[in-house]
């Protein structure tokens, strides 16, 4: 679906869907808990659809009603060894990532498919520790299969590629018969995903601990416990709406937590420093999404910016460092690519053009925002590709005013 837009300042009240983040780490803690749980405010993008069809893939049962999510979790019982049970993933990263280790614990592995780049985002950190651990794996024609058993002991993997490979351990080491270690061999980027990680865990009664001293987890086992949750509103989506009013629009945001684990709620003070003028740094090292839109902001502030330490974009739905770089260019922004980020150079206007997606949810968020400070209008190709993470995101933007025509 291709979309133009004329350009137009956006006005009124919008709720950020809830965070895709919680709803992962809820579905997947309320698999594994010995009874029934209810899980309020899901929002069914094809993300948390994907792992919902792998819960069931796992053994959980779930429906969905007024009253929220019910999931009846497995308890943490492992299957006897047979079939290797095969997991649709689709285009979620974190799904992916959670469920490799959740496999080898319950049912000894797995067959692992998805769309898009997923199966070539890389799982080098769970190879080297398989190598190790003396678990069989293989990746061809778009399907990765692991095959073996976790056991109780340390595990090391570098912390500068992906917060998810550590989440996906942190989740499944409970369920062995002794205590583990998850150390980190680098400095631990985007820690507040694994913070986030440990409060679901704690809500559901599993011990896990950080250590500076050790750089790493300490993961005792235990029994998930059922619970009833609501997941709060997702400051990843919040984010676009703030980068339309850092453009002039006039919006009010409803339903955030201000004292959210979510590390991407760090969008309300990269947004102040980049109201200032002049240069400015940001590094994205512990919020790597949020460059899509705080570039946008970026492309028209009096000044210089700076984004660092976001090489992990490359790895993404698409390469968010060209793909952003495209978008901005083709507005009529100016923007420079380095290795691990951007330089954008702040531009008085934007004539508008037309910005290929490139199958990625955020860019064309970034670029509907965008659009609202346009002088002329904006064509987005393959703008459907919100579905992914924020399904109403064409729906909320007409009703703040936006000016939408599908092609």
């Amino acid at each position: 679906m291709d979309v133009k837009i004329t350009p137009r300042r956006l006005s009124g009240v919008v709720t950020p869907p809830p965070s895709k983040s919680l709803a992962h780490r809820w579905i997947l803690a309320a698999a594994l808990a010995a009874g029934t749980s209810t899980i309020k405010n899901v929002a069914f993008s094809e993300d948390i659809e994907a792992t919902l069809r792998c819960m069931r893939a796992l053994g959980a049962q779930w429906e969905a009603g007024e009253n929220g999510l019910r999931i009846t979790g497995i308890g943490g019982d492992r299957h006897p060894f047979g079939d290797l049970p095969r997991f649709d993933c689709g285009e979620s990263g974190s799904t992916l990532r959670f469920l490799i280790p959740l496999a080898l614990t319950v049912d000894q592995g797995g067959v692992f498919t998805g769309r898009g780049r997923l199966m070539e985002r890389p799982q080098q950190p769970y190879f080297d520790l398989f190598d190790q651990k003396g678990i069989a794996y293989s990746q061809e024609d778009g399907l990765l299969t692991v095959q073996g058993s976790l056991s109780p002991g340390e595990y090391r993997l570098p912390g500068n590629v992906s917060s998810q490979f550590f989440t996906g351990l942190l989740m499944a080491l409970p369920l062995l018969e002794g205590p583990s270690l998850v150390l980190s061999t680098t400095k631990l980027e985007s820690a507040s995903y694994t913070s986030m990680t440990m409060g679901v865990l704690e809500r559901c009664g599993i011990r896990v601990r950080w250590s500076p001293r050790l750089n790493g987890f300490g993961v005792e086992p235990g029994v998930y416990s059922p619970f009833e949750e609501t997941v709060e509103a997702d400051w990843s989506q919040a984010a676009f709406w703030y980068a339309a009013v850092s453009l002039g629009s006039n919006l009010r945001l409803r339903g955030l937590n201000g004292r959210s684990s979510q590390g991407d709620a760090a969008v309300m003070g990269h947004a102040k420093k980049l109201a200032l003028t002049g240069e400015v740094k940001i590094n994205l090292s512990d919020c790597p999404d949020l460059l899509p839109p705080l570039a946008v902001i970026a492309a028209v502030r009096r000044g210089t910016t700076h984004f660092t330490h976001a090489a992990r974009l490359r790895l993404k739905e698409s390469d968010r460092l060209t793909t952003v770089s495209q978008m901005l260019r083709a507005l009529g922004g100016a923007v420079s690519e380095e290795e691990d980020g951007l330089t954008v150079y702040g531009v008085s206007t934007l004539p508008g053009g037309t910005v290929d997606g490139a199958g990625d949810h955020r860019i064309v968020m970034a670029a509907a925002v965008a659009a609202s400070r346009c002088q002329g209008p904006v064509t987005i190709c393959g703008a459907e590709a919100v579905k992914k993470s924020y399904p109403n995101f064409w729906r909320d933007y007409e009703s703040l005013g936006g000016a939408v025509h599908v092609l």
